[in-house]
């Protein structure tokens, strides 16, 4: 069983515009796929990192569709990382 995540975190996370988070992880997945080379790369694995954060702190109060969804975004996200820095 895992502990739950510090307060102060989710009280945080919960006072992010969710337009705002959108607009922002939209910004660093586009310049990750059209930068070149590993710098694109490097903004996936970054974008992959932030991401896989934020599921594992909201992992107890999803439903099991709802994690089964982001499970397979994060591996073809990691997946496009992967192959652009190869």
């Amino acid at each position: 069983m895992t502990t739950p995540p510090p307060e102060n975190l989710l009280r945080r996370l919960a006072s992010v515009n969710p337009t705002t988070a959108f607009v922002l992880a939209l910004a660093v997945l586009l310049a990750g796929l059209f930068l070149p080379g590993i710098i694109g790369a490097a903004l996936l694995f970054l974008l992959v990192a932030a991401l896989v954060a934020l599921t594992f702190t909201t992992w107890p109060v999803q439903s099991p569709p709802v994690r089964a969804v982001r499970v397979t975004m994060l591996v073809l996200l990691f997946a496009a990382a992967l192959a652009k820095a190869i």
